[in-house]
């Protein structure tokens, strides 16, 4: 069902609340706190700044970190309102609680086109426990709601969810802005009805993360190719040794069951001929969590299914890499979530940097459709210096896996339809 967008609001002179995702990654640096990557400030000006073209004033609200509930002054949006700003070219007011008298004061006296940034909603635990009476504070705020938040619409939470409630009870609407109408676009309707032929590339660490993605999208994929960790899953259930690879030796089961499907269904699935293998040596240094470091040594190409007992599956191999290549090259859709490596590892990003310059060049060449699905793929992406070259990168990580799985997004749910 499609839902209300901004564009289908009488906004000038409304005060419109506004859930985005500015949960982007921080550092201190000289006991101020910077921001490091403003992708998520960056993909919500055009619904902004068409806001501002329309004379709305608009409030908004995000998420930062995971405070619990306390004011950690580490995980204040001041920086964030100060960023966009400048990306703006305007000022931005910032009001340090998004509930409350000084909230409610700043949002009444603002005028059209002025935009405010409310403190972080989880310095409240009511955030989270999507509680009906801070939702109404919050509601206090606005006369129309907008979500642009794809990244957190999987939540239930009181600005994700309880606070559009309250304002459609009283007579308010509640739409998406442009870039949540782009995720549901890109990730809901164009691979409801794929040009064909569509193919899925799926990666990433575990079979238990995808199967359900697996499961909806074997319904209308007609190839699926696996890369990343879930790989070894996938070749104990055919009897194949991992050796020391990542896996989920409990989740073979399900991995048959999605190889039996794939058969039945006559979808073309895809596992690595190739790896490139590493041994895992223990080191005495500890990781930020107290874990111990293990080293990777020895790089190497391994041609056979068998991983050697002391040798550990880091990436898809070049055999693998020709194979997907050509299939990428026919595709008319392309669906990629989930690395097919350890691509942090400049030594192991090969799998995952060559299947991102097919699917650019089946974007360019074929003009195929290229949808990169959230998360990690997305890093690789930007890390390969493809994201221009394909059609559209989602914003969600969890809310995309979610999303792709059919489960119905609570954010999205309870936006008005048309």
């Amino acid at each position: 069902m499609a839902k209300l967008t901004v564009k289908d609001l009488n906004v000038r002179g409304k005060r419109v609340l506004m859930r985005v995702d500015y949960n982007v990654p921080m550092e201190e640096k000289n006991g101020e706190m910077v921001i490091n990557d403003a992708t998520r400030i960056e993909e919500t000006l055009p619904t902004l700044e068409y806001l501002i073209g329309q004379g709305a004033k608009i409030v908004l609200m995000a998420h930062l970190g995971r405070p619990k509930g306390t004011k950690e002054p580490t995980m204040s949006l001041r920086p964030v309102a100060k960023k966009l700003a400048d990306l703006l070219g305007r000022p931005v007011a910032f009001v340090d609680d998004c509930i409350g008298e000084k909230a409610e004061k700043t949002a009444n006296a603002l005028q059209p086109g002025d935009v405010l940034v409310v403190e972080n909603v989880r310095y409240y635990n009511e955030e989270e426990a999507n509680d009906p009476v801070f939702a109404e504070k919050l509601a206090k705020l606005g006369d129309v709601y907008v979500n642009d938040a794809f990244g957190a619409a999987h939540r239930a939470h009181a600005s994700t969810e309880g606070v559009a409630r309250v304002i459609t009870k009283r007579g308010g609407q509640a739409a998406a802005g442009l870039l949540m109408e782009r995720e549901l676009k890109f990730l809901g309707e164009e691979l409801e009805k794929p040009a064909r032929p569509f193919v899925v590339i799926l990666g990433g660490a575990k079979v238990s993360d995808k199967i359900k993605v697996i499961d909806n999208l074997l319904d209308k994929a007609d190839t699926i190719l696996i890369g990343g960790a879930m790989t070894y899953t996938f070749r104990l259930a055919l009897g194949k040794k991992v050796g020391k690879s990542l896996v989920e030796a409990d989740k073979v089961d399900v991995a048959k069951a999605a190889l039996d499907k794939a058969k039945a269904k006559g979808v073309q699935f895809l596992l690595p001929v190739d790896n490139t293998v590493a041994t895992p040596v223990m080191t005495d240094k500890l990781n930020k969590k107290g874990k111990p470091i293990i080293d990777l040594t020895n790089p190497r190409t391994n041609s056979g299914l068998d991983i050697p007992d002391n040798e550990e599956g880091v990436d898809i191999g070049p055999e693998t890499i020709k194979q997907y290549s050509d299939v990428i090259s026919k595709a008319k859709t392309i669906l990629w979530n989930g690395p097919m490596g350890i691509f942090e590892d400049p030594r192991f990003a090969e799998g995952s940097f060559a299947v991102g310059r097919a699917v650019a060049e089946a974007t360019g060449k074929n003009g195929a459709k290229s949808i990169i699905g959230g998360g990690d793929s997305v890093k690789a992406v930007k890390k390969a210096k493809l994201g221009d070259k394909v059609t559209f990168m989602s914003t969600g990580g969890g809310a995309s896996l979610e999303f792709l799985e059919g489960t119905v997004l609570p954010g999205v749910a309870v936006l008005n339809d048309k």
